[in-house]
């Protein structure tokens, strides 16, 4: 091997790299879009969402009809050489100002409809419409009879027309890039933002600087080609280098706040469920029998179950429980040194095993009416962690029984 060739291994690495792996960012962006798919068919009425589907979509576009053999295909389909060129930079061009009315909607709210944000609005759609126009103008006006599948941009840096095509869309890049990055990490200094929310944005941020550093990339080998000199490396590895980073970055960016939250709110749901398992076993136990296993049912119907199983179980048990029992632990709990409301679990958590153990329903006579079980029934969750944890209760228990209770403790 000579010293050229040397030379060119890492380059040559990240030319394999691209031509083989350009499927990467488009694989990560059509699971966003397949991630949020169901969430945009449910809420269809959401233009925020239709509007986040409709950028994921660009986006796969973009990579998909950037790759190699797609330029090739879809230049051969057409009959016309380097037509690919007008139609890669015209998705890439929608999907900027996309981006930019997407953040601007997303963090001034659609429901809103300020003057301000409907002026900005109109002045992306127009602008990048305009481009995209100019685009197809530009090409049609332009001599570019050989095909250039990876490296059009320098071929073609000096060529009148096809120079200013390719600036054009540069510039269009860059400039969205810039103000979405500005828009972004303000809003990500604002107070009060949800942390999955802040952290989607940070993923954004790192996405459209990604984003600047390939228009960099660009630009500078384009502008080499002006003055004279070969800086095509850039175009052809660094730049689709960046541009895998950076679309696998905003494909986390907009996934991970709802993806998150969603994934977030299950993780709850199951731990609920698995905390009120204590008292879900006491329960079973006084009634028999438990909940009936559906094998299809969700996290959420389950919990509902337990809960209710639990509730309507609980509701004639806790009618007989002894009010001063209660008392006498809720103020050993106290003394103990537990918090308020850890202290009101663990005195719930001695009358209800009192009462399971006591078995009987008493007479209330005169048509006298038991203790207020509303307090008790709402607070179930923590009464099933207080059973967690027999020792303090028995240490609860005694400490708080009357004279005429000692003998039944120490036994």
């Amino acid at each position: 091997m000579g010293f050229a060739d040397a030379a060119m291994g890492p380059a040559s690495f990240l030319s394999e790299f691209y031509t083989s792996f350009w499927w990467i960012p488009a694989a990560v962006l059509a699971a966003a879009l397949a991630i949020k798919l169901p969430t945009i068919f449910r809420l269809w009425t959401d233009p925020l969402l239709r509007a986040v589907g409709g950028l994921l979509l660009l986006a796969c576009a973009v990579f998909v009809f950037v790759a190699p053999s797609t330029i090739v295909w879809v230049n051969r389909v057409t009959g016309v050489p380097n037509i690919s060129a007008p139609w890669v930079y015209s998705l890439l061009t929608a999907f900027c100002g996309s981006c930019l009315l997407l953040i601007i909607a997303w963090r001034d709210g659609l429901s809103e409809h300020s003057a301000p944000t409907r002026r900005a609005t109109r002045l992306v759609v127009a602008a990048y419409g305009g481009v995209i126009v100019a685009l197809w103008v530009l090409f049609a006006l332009a001599d570019v009879p050989v095909e250039r599948t990876r490296d059009l941009d320098t071929y073609y840096a000096n060529t009148p027309f096809m120079r200013e095509a390719i600036l054009l869309y540069l510039l269009a890049h860059t400039t969205a890039g810039l103000v979405t990055s500005k828009l972004i990490w303000n809003w990500i200094r604002t107070d009060g933002l949800d942390a999955w929310l802040r952290w989607g944005l940070k993923f954004l941020g790192v996405g459209y600087a990604l984003n600047l550093a390939f228009d960099a990339a660009k630009l500078t080998a384009v502008a080499a080609r002006w003055t004279g000199n070969d800086l095509d490396w850039l175009s052809l590895n660094v730049a689709p280098a960046l541009a895998c980073a950076s679309a696998v970055s905003i494909a986390v960016g907009f996934i991970l706040p709802h993806a998150g939250q969603y994934l977030h709110g299950r993780w709850r749901i199951r731990l609920a469920h698995r905390r009120l398992r204590p008292l879900y076993r006491l329960m079973r136990g006084v009634h028999g029998s438990g909940v009936p296993l559906l094998l299809r049912a969700s996290p959420e119907l389950r919990l509902t179950r337990r809960e209710t199983f639990i509730r309507d179980v609980l509701m004639p048990l806790a009618r007989r429980t002894d009010e001063r029992l209660r008392e006498r632990s809720y103020a050993a709990a106290l003394g103990l040194g537990h918090p308020p409301e850890r202290a009101r679990a663990l005195a719930a958590a001695v009358v209800i095993l009192d009462a399971v153990r006591a078995g009987a329903e008493p007479e209330h006579g005169d048509g006298g009416q038991g203790p207020d079980t509303t307090e008790l029934l709402r607070e179930i969750g923590a009464v099933s962690r207080a059973l967690r944890h027999p020792d303090v209760i028995r240490e609860v228990r005694a400490r708080a029984a009357a004279p005429e209770d000692t003998a039944a403790v120490t036994e």
